[in-house]
């Protein structure tokens, strides 16, 4: 799971060469709000794209979370991205990283 990732992309937009991505990465969840201006919603969205072209499975919660800047963590906030643990732990139990 990649929560509010950063370095992920170049500046102009291509995916960092530190970060490889191949058809054997494992799935990934990624998280992050829309007002994160620490990393910015780029580097999740560079990491997608570049998972779904090697057709890695991933999922991403970006465009739900309008809030929440960056470092929301595991704290409760009054945002609705406070709910992405249970979004993950159900993630991991569809890609049988846990039980059900």
């Amino acid at each position: 799971m990649a929560i509010y990732p950063g370095h992920l992309a170049t500046d102009d937009d291509k995916l960092s060469p530190n970060v490889p991505v191949a058809r054997d990465t494992p799935p990934m969840f990624l998280v992050q709000a829309e007002d994160d201006y620490v990393d910015g919603v780029r580097q999740s969205l560079v990491y997608y794209t570049a998972l779904a072209k090697a057709r890695v499975p991933v999922q991403m919660h970006l465009h739900l979370y309008a809030q929440g800047g960056h470092a929301f963590g595991l704290r409760p906030i009054k945002f609705p991205i406070t709910r992405w643990p249970g979004l993950a732990e159900y993630w991991l139990q569809t890609v049988r990283m846990i039980p059900e």
